[in-house]
């Protein structure tokens, strides 16, 4: 099962429980001992920045895939620290990545240091409506000069997962997987909350990843084979055809997907029912054009029946789990916080001339 760590951070006693949950992501990631060092690290200097500038906010520490899925089988998960705050924003961010620079007359380090150590390291702010910093920490970290000969992979994938209550694992999972030219990505949200809504999402996890050559109509069907035991769960699909340029959508139950095209949202709708009790007969597919400036934002129900798509016009730039807080960020606030597991995944092209 999924575990996800969510630390509010509004005390400074809540600065170790971020470094403590960093230690324990890092473990479940089986990473040594230098990059757990690493993990500590840039939570505490995460939250420990909330405090100094945003009067608090919320650490969300989680293991997830890498997020330039290459063909090849299994890739080794990363620890994934993000926090998020509904603060004042930073004016000037290249500046805030600069090491002297500060606001608060401390060393002004503690970004510069997440980027240095961190194997990526993202930020986003917005005067007014807060901040979004991300870091992911892997096996082994990005070494200084290094040249990157792998190629590209043509796209990117990247989710938060917010726990209901703070509990110690959520009922919502996401995953992606690739096969070929075949790139799926899956969010699957368990009936209900707690341990049996976790077992659920974390076997359609477990099934994808055995199936991922299938198309999503075919997807389903074995997900309800599979669920069947569980209490079930409503499951979005979208499979991406690199060599197409094409996107198929299918999902069961109380998912959304949103898909942007030419600066305009469009609703990819789902089947009522539930993968792995009460599944639809019959399972359509909903086809669109895969281009430079597509993005598409898978989420569970956790978010707001009207929330709205996150504006930024180089939004299919960002990193898709930043551009994921980010909406989860915009759709909540300290005095309504999520009412649900709440997941948000998200797949954007690369940008030209990035890894």
């Amino acid at each position: 099962m999924p575990r996800v760590w969510d630390v509010p951070v509004r005390d400074s006693t809540r600065v170790r429980d971020a470094r403590v949950a960093a230690e324990g992501a890092a473990a479940l990631a089986g990473l040594d001992q230098p990059r757990t060092a690493a993990a500590a690290l840039v939570a505490t200097e995460l939250a420990t920045n909330l405090l100094k500038h945003a009067e608090g906010g919320q650490v969300l520490i989680d293991v997830v895939p890498p997020p330039a899925p290459r063909e090849g089988g299994e890739h080794a998960p990363v620890v994934q620290v993000a926090a998020v705050d509904h603060g004042p924003g930073i004016t000037d961010v290249a500046a805030a990545l600069r090491d002297g620079f500060s606001t608060t007359r401390s060393l002004g380090a503690g970004l510069g240091t997440c980027r240095r150590v961190a194997d990526d390291f993202h930020l986003h702010s917005a005067p007014g409506r807060g901040t979004v910093a991300l870091a992911r920490i892997g096996a082994a970290g990005r070494r200084a000069g290094a040249v990157v000969r792998e190629p590209v992979a043509p796209v990117r994938a990247g989710g938060i997962n917010i726990p209901f209550g703070a509990a110690d694992h959520s009922g919502d999972a996401w995953t992606w997987v690739r096969a070929g030219d075949r790139l799926t990505l899956m969010l699957a949200d368990g009936l209900g909350h707690g341990p049996q809504a976790s077992h659920a999402s974390s076997a359609a996890v477990g099934t994808l990843r055995g199936a991922a050559h299938l198309p999503p109509s075919e997807l389903l069907r074995r997900l309800d084979e599979a669920l069947r035991g569980t209490r079930g769960a409503a499951v979005a699909l979208a499979q991406l055809d690199l060599a197409a340029g094409r996107l198929r959508f299918c999902g069961v139950g109380n998912v959304g997907a949103r898909l942007r095209e030419g600066g305009t949202w469009r609703h990819l709708l789902s089947r009522p029912g539930i993968v792995g009790a009460h599944q639809p007969t019959t399972l359509p597919e909903t086809q669109a054009d895969w281009t430079a400036d597509s993005l598409l934002i898978l989420h569970s129900d956790g978010l707001p029946s009207r929330w709205i798509p996150p504006s930024d016009p180089d939004a299919h730039t960002a990193d898709p789990a930043v551009t994921a807080a980010v909406t989860v960020r915009d759709t909540s606030s300290p005095a309504r916080p999520v009412r649900d597991d709440t997941t948000v995944a998200v797949l954007t092209p690369t940008p030209v001339g990035r890894p």
